[in-house]
C-alpha cells in the first residue's frame, strides 16, 4: 500500500505584544498565560539590557519560553528570533516539548515591530510555519500621551495595530486625568481607526478579544474580510481628519490611515505594478498594508495582499468572496506620505481618467520609470 503525502501542518499563529517602555506588557502577558485557552502557548520574549529581569515575571510554559537576549528589536535581531522561532519548533517536533498551538512574542519597550513581522513574511521556512495572528500594542493610560508626544517609536507601535489594550485606567482620579484619557482615545482611534480599543481594568483585555486578529474565523475557518480590514472604520477615520490641520511637527500628525477601493476588477499587472511603484518609492513610509483584490483574470477569487514596509506577505487567493462586498479594497497606513499622492497612483493603474496625469501603460513603458514598472 502506497503511503499517502503527509499533509504540512497548520500554520501556528503568532501574536506580537508590543507598547512602550513602562505600559504593562509583561503584566498582561503573564494574566493571558492564566487562562486556559493558552494552556498550550509558548513565548518569547524580547529585551533591552544584558539581563532579563522581566524574563524572570514569565511564570507559564517555561520549558517553552525563550529569551531573546541580543536586546533591542532592530535589523541585528532578525537572526537571533529566527534562532528562537526555530528552536521552539525543533523542540516541540522531537518531542521535547508538549505541542504548542501559538506563540507568544513580546517585545521590548523600544522596539519597532517591523523587523519582527518581516521575519514572519519573509523567511522561507518560518512563513510555512507561522502566520501573523495579530499585533497588540499596550498603551499607559496615564502616560500615553505623554509617550506619543515625545516618542515617535511609541507612535509607530500604535498605528501598526490590530488591538489595542489601554492599561491603569483605574488610576485615573481627577477630572483633569479623564479629560486627558479621552483625548487619549481620542488619539489612538485617530492613529489606528481599524484598531477595537480595550480596557485592561474593565477585564476587556481577554484572550477571545485579543487573539484570532487575523483574516479567518478560527471557529468557522472562513474568511471574514470585513473584520479583518475594518475599512469601513478606516474611512469614517479618513473623513474626519479631511478637516485636521495636520502639524507636520506632531507624530500623530505625520501618521495616515485611508483606503483605496474600486468597483472595476483589476488587472493582475496593474496591481502588481502598482505594489512596486509604492514599496520602491515609499517602503520605508508604508507601515502597514491590507488589502483584497478582485482579478480581472480570476475574479470570482479574491487575492488577498498583507505587507510591512517594503515587505509583501506571499500572496494567496481565496477560494470565493466571503460576502456580498466584492470590491478591490486595500487599507493603508502611512508615515510622511499624503493619501492623495498614493491614490493618484492607484487610479492611474486602475485606469480611472485623471487629468494632465499618466495612466497605467504609459508608466509601464516609460523607459525613465523604475525597471520594474517597464513592460
Amino acid at each position: 500500500m502506497t503511503d499517502m503525502p503527509r499533509q504540512p501542518p497548520e500554520p501556528i499563529p503568532v501574536t506580537l505584544l508590543t507598547g512602550f517602555l513602562g505600559a504593562g506588557k509583561t503584566t498582561l502577558l503573564n494574566r493571558l498565560l492564566k487562562e486556559p485557552g493558552l494552556a498550550d502557548a509558548a513565548v518569547l520574549i524580547n529585551e533591552f539590557g544584558e539581563i532579563g529581569l522581566d524574563h524572570l515575571l514569565v511564570q507559564h510554559f517555561d520549558d517553552a519560553t525563550v529569551l531573546l537576549a541580543s536586546g533591542c528589536l532592530c535589523c541585528t535581531v532578525r537572526g537571533d528570533l529566527v534562532e528562537g522561532l526555530e528552536h521552539l519548533l525543533r523542540r516541540m517536533d522531537n518531542g521535547a516539548i508538549p505541542p504548542f498551538r501559538r506563540i507568544l512574542i513580546e517585545t521590548t519597550g523600544l522596539a519597532d515591530p517591523a523587523p519582527i513581522l518581516h521575519v514572519l513574511m519573509m523567511h522561507p521556512y518560518l512563513v510555512m510555519r507561522f502566520r501573523l495572528d495579530g499585533v497588540v500594542t499596550v498603551v499607559d493610560a496615564i502616560n500615553g500621551g505623554a509617550t506619543l508626544d515625545e516618542h515617535p517609536e511609541s507612535v509607530r507601535q500604535v498605528a501598526i495595530s490590530d488591538r489595542i489594550v489601554l492599561t491603569k485606567t483605574d488610576l485615573v482620579t481627577t477630572p483633569e486625568e479623564a479629560a486627558q484619557l479621552d483625548d487619549l482615545r481620542r488619539r489612538l482611534r485617530a492613529l489606528a481607526p481599524a484598531a477595537p480599543v480595550l480596557d485592561a481594568a474593565r477585564g476587556e483585555a481577554t484572550p477571545a478579544a485579543l487573539l484570532d486578529a487575523g483574516l479567518f474565523d478560527p471557529s468557522t475557518k472562513i474568511p471574514d474580510v470585513a473584520r479583518w480590514l475594518a475599512d469601513e472604520a478606516v474611512d469614517a477615520a479618513e473623513a474626519e481628519a479631511r478637516g485636521h490641520v495636520h502639524d507636520p511637527n506632531r507624530h500623530d500628525d505625520r501618521i495616515r490611515a485611508f483606503t483605496l477601493a474600486t468597483e472595476a476588477p483589476v488587472a493582475a499587472a496593474a496591481i502588481d505594478m502598482f505594489l512596486e511603484l509604492v514599496r520602491g518609492t515609499h517602503g520605508s513610509k508604508l507601515l502597514r498594508l491590507k488589502g483584497i483584490v478582485k482579478l480581472a483574470e480570476d475574479p470570482d477569487r479574491p487575492l488577498v495582499l498583507h505587507g510591512v514596509q517594503h515587505v509583501l506577505h506571499p500572496p494567496s487567493q481565496l477560494p470565493g468572496w466571503p460576502d456580498d462586498d466584492r470590491r478591490t479594497r486595500l487599507v493603508m497606513i502611512v508615515r510622511d506620505v499624503e493619501p492623495a499622492v498614493i491614490r493618484r497612483l492607484f487610479d492611474a493603474f486602475m485606469g480611472l481618467p485623471m487629468p494632465d496625469q499618466p495612466d497605467g501603460a504609459v508608466l509601464a513603458d516609460n523607459p525613465l520609470a523604475p525597471a520594474t514598472m517597464r513592460r
